[in-house]
C-alpha cells in the first residue's frame, strides 16, 4: 500500500466500502444465489437479499472484489496489478481464519472417512466421521499461501506476478481439496464427478496462470 502512495482515507475505501461491502459481501452473496441457488433466484429475485437465510460464496465474493477494485482504479488512475498485488498478500489470513471457523462451526465438513483423523460433527445428520476438510483448506489456504507469497512478495517481481501466483495457486489447491469436501446436499455434483467449487476453480486457475506467464514474460522481455 505504500508503494502504492495512498492516504488514509483511500485505504479505508478500498478495504471497507469497496472490498468488503462493495466486492466481498454483495459479490459473495450474488454468487452464491447465482452458483448455488439458481433455482431459487430465478423463482423470486428477491431471495437475493434474504442474507439472513446464509450463503455467501468466496468465488463470488471474489468476483466482486475485483470488479469493485477495478472500477476504484479506474475512478482514481490507480495501477489495478500492483493494487492487486498489494492485498492479495493479506487475503490468506482471512481465508485461514474463515476456514477454521467453519471447522468450530461444524460446517462445510468433509467426505466419510474410516482414518483416525477423522472428526465427526454434531452438525453431520448421519453422524458420520469425516475429513476435517476445513483444517486442510485452513491449512493450505492460510499457512501455505500466505508463505509462499510473502517469499515473492520479497523478490523484485513484475506486477501481476503475485496476483497470478494467488489464483492459480489458490484455484488448483481447493480443486484438489475438494475431493476431500462434501459437496453441497443440494446441488451434488455436477458433471464428470466435479463439485462446483471445482468447476468455479478451473477458470480461476487458468485466469491465474495465463497472468502469471504474461507478467513472468513481460518482466523478461524488460530485463
Amino acid at each position: 500500500m505504500k508503494e502504492l502512495k495512498l492516504t488514509s482515507d483511500q485505504v479505508n475505501d478500498i478495504v471497507f466500502l469497496y472490498g468488503l461491502i462493495f466486492g466481498a459481501m454483495l459479490g459473495g452473496r450474488f454468487g452464491y444465489m447465482f452458483f448455488y441457488g439458481f433455482d431459487q433466484l430465478a423463482s423470486n429475485p428477491l431471495s437475493l437479499f434474504f442474507i439472513w437465510e446464509g450463503g455467501l460464496s468466496f468465488h463470488g465474493g471474489l468476483i466482486g472484489v475485483i470488479l469493485s477494485l477495478y472500477l476504484y482504479c479506474y475512478q482514481h488512475k490507480i495501477s489495478f496489478l500492483r493494487l492487486a498485488d498489494s492485498i492479495c498478500v493479506a487475503i490468506p489470513i482471512g481465508l485461514g481464519l474463515v476456514r477454521i471457523g467453519n471447522f468450530m462451526n461444524g460446517e462445510l465438513y468433509g467426505r466419510p472417512t474410516d482414518g483416525t483423523w477423522g472428526f465427526i460433527f454434531p452438525t453431520d445428520p448421519y453422524g458420520f466421521a469425516r475429513h476435517p476438510s476445513q483444517l486442510y483448506e485452513a491449512f493450505f489456504e492460510g499457512l501455505v499461501l500466505f508463505i509462499l507469497l510473502m517469499i515473492i512478495n520479497k523478490k523484485n517481481v513484475k506486477h501481476g506476478v503475485l496476483s497470478g501466483t494467488f489464483l492459480f495457486t489458490y484455484g488448483m489447491g481447493r480443486f484438489l481439496i475438494e475431493y476431500f469436501r462434501q459437496p453441497d446436499s443440494h446441488m451434488g455434483f455436477i458433471a464428470l464427478q466435479l463439485s462446483m467449487g471445482q468447476i468455479l476453480c478451473i477458470p480461476m486457475a487458468l485466469i491465474g496462470l495465463i497472468l502469471l506467464i504474461r507478467s513472468i514474460k513481460k518482466n523478461e522481455a524488460i530485463s
